[in-house]
C-alpha cells in the first residue's frame, strides 16, 4: 500500500512537471494594418552642434520610428524633412519624439508645419 502511494505521488508529480515544461503554442498576434496616409512635415531643430553626432543621430532615430517612411536632416539649415503615415503617427508624436532625443534637454523643434513638397523652407 505504501509503495502504491509513492508510485501515484511520483506519477502525479511527473505529469505536473512535464505539463509545466511543455511550451504552449501561442497564436501569432495579429498586427494592426494601418491604411497609408502619406504626409510631409518640415520643421527647424535648434540645439544641433554637429552634423555627424547630432543631425545624423536625429535622422537615424527618426527613420527607425514606426510610422515614419523617411527623414532627412539638413544640419547647415537646421531643417528636418519627414515623410510619415498620418494614420500611424501624428505630427505631435514626431515633434515630441525629436524633443525627447538625448534626454529632452538638447533639441527643440520649432516652426513645424505640413508641406506638400520639400522645396519649402521653414525659416
Amino acid at each position: 500500500m505504501k509503495f502504491l502511494r509513492i508510485l501515484v505521488l511520483f506519477l502525479v508529480a511527473g505529469f505536473t512537471l512535464t505539463a509545466c515544461n511543455t511550451p504552449s503554442k501561442k497564436k501569432p498576434e495579429a498586427q494592426e494594418i494601418v491604411a497609408p496616409n502619406p504626409q510631409k512635415l518640415a520643421f527647424n531643430i535648434s540645439g544641433m552642434t554637429c552634423e555627424i553626432g547630432c543631425a545624423k543621430t536625429i535622422q537615424s532615430k527618426l527613420s527607425k520610428k514606426p510610422g515614419i517612411t523617411s527623414a532627412k536632416i539638413i544640419f547647415n539649415d537646421s531643417i528636418a524633412f519627414v515623410e510619415y503615415n498620418a494614420n500611424a503617427i501624428s505630427q505631435e508624436d514626431i515633434t515630441s519624439f525629436v524633443n525627447g532625443i538625448a534626454g529632452g534637454s538638447l533639441y527643440t523643434v520649432k516652426n513645424a508645419k505640413s508641406v506638400t513638397t520639400f522645396n519649402e523652407t521653414t525659416k
